[in-house]
């Protein structure tokens, strides 16, 4: 259960003779930005020690600068790391009706998600995963996520995020001022794969609808969000779209708003807006939810890929 497990995490304490029950201070740690569209490497943190309060404050401002912060060189168990990522808040919790990554066994995914191409316990395969935010069909999407790197591919699997506040300011005053106020709806894609699995063994095709028209019925429950959202610490404007999950607006004629979703996608993927992060054992990066989208290369199949994943609880996108 994932209760019991945050519990040990949170009260597990390291060795007191390897001297990591030290806070560690600001002073210990740099921060440099990635010089791309967004990020910032930081230097000199072990996560498997405690952190000082003013270096936690400095992480979180430096990610809300940033939008993803990339820890290089970790060496933890699934305690340390839940531990670590709860400096940053409590651990995601979908709708018990709401399907997400992880949920598929149990109905309950785990405070640590196992993300790997290995056959039994992995999820997400090894094929191209296209930009997306997480739990952006919850109710109450994640605020972030943080994944760690043990086995990774020679060749393929990078991840790439885009900055959603650059892409938002970018647009021209026109543009902005037509989508602001505007509500979207992100449609669930475990939902949708639960349905495409039912076509296929009915003989069907599978469908991947970009958009939501009136002849489609809709798939599972729907929770509208603002399509331009305002973070809730930096106060940025952030363009909070997918690239490829089904949407809708909502009082826009299907037609109209079809083309908008089209247009504004397009702008998103521009190369100015990514930075794209070449996975070494060891690395942590912790991205803002909020304000990003993430995707990935594919990569040989024969080859391993594995990662754990904790994402941290949001609040409703306003």
């Amino acid at each position: 259960m994932s209760t019991p497990q945050l519990s040990r995490a949170f009260h597990a304490r390291p060795d007191a003779t390897a001297g990591l029950h030290t806070p560690q201070a600001i002073e210990e740690v740099r921060i440099t930005p990635t010089g791309a569209a967004l990020g910032a490497v930081v230097d000199g943190l072990d996560a498997n020690r405690p952190l000082s309060p003013a270096l936690v404050f400095a992480l979180q401002s430096a990610l809300d600068d940033h939008h993803i912060l990339i820890f290089k060189q970790q060496r933890l168990d699934d305690d340390a790391f839940l531990s670590f990522s709860t400096y940053f808040g409590s651990v995601f919790r979908r709708p018990q009706d709401v399907p997400v990554l992880g949920s598929e066994a149990q109905g309950i995914p785990p405070d640590v998600v196992f993300v790997s191409n290995v056959e039994t316990g992995g999820y997400l395969g090894s094929g191209e995963l296209t930009p997306h935010a997480d739990h952006q069909w919850t109710p109450l999407p994640s605020a972030g996520s943080l994944l760690y790197a043990l086995e990774v591919p020679a060749i393929g699997g990078d991840t790439s995020w885009y900055n959603l506040n650059a892409a938002y300011e970018a647009l021209d005053d026109a543009t902005r001022a037509q989508i602001d106020g505007l509500q979207l709806i992100t449609y669930n894609p475990f939902v949708r794969q639960i349905e495409n699995a039912r076509i296929k063994a009915e003989g069907g095709e599978a469908e991947y609808p970009p958009y939501r028209s009136p002849a489609r019925e809709p798939l599972g429950a729907a929770f509208p969000h603002p399509l331009v959202r305002t973070h809730p610490r930096s106060g940025k404007k952030i363009l909070f779209l997918s690239t490829h999950t089904e949407v809708e607006l909502l009082g826009i004629a299907p037609a109209e708003g079809e083309a908008l979703i089209a247009r504004l996608r397009e702008h998103i993927v521009q190369p100015r807006f990514r930075y794209t992060h070449r996975w070494s054992v060891g690395d942590i990066v912790h991205w803002d939810n909020q304000a990003t989208l993430h995707a990935r290369t594919a990569f040989p199949a024969a080859e391993r890929r594995t990662l754990k994943r904790v994402s941290l609880a949001g609040s409703r996108p306003f």
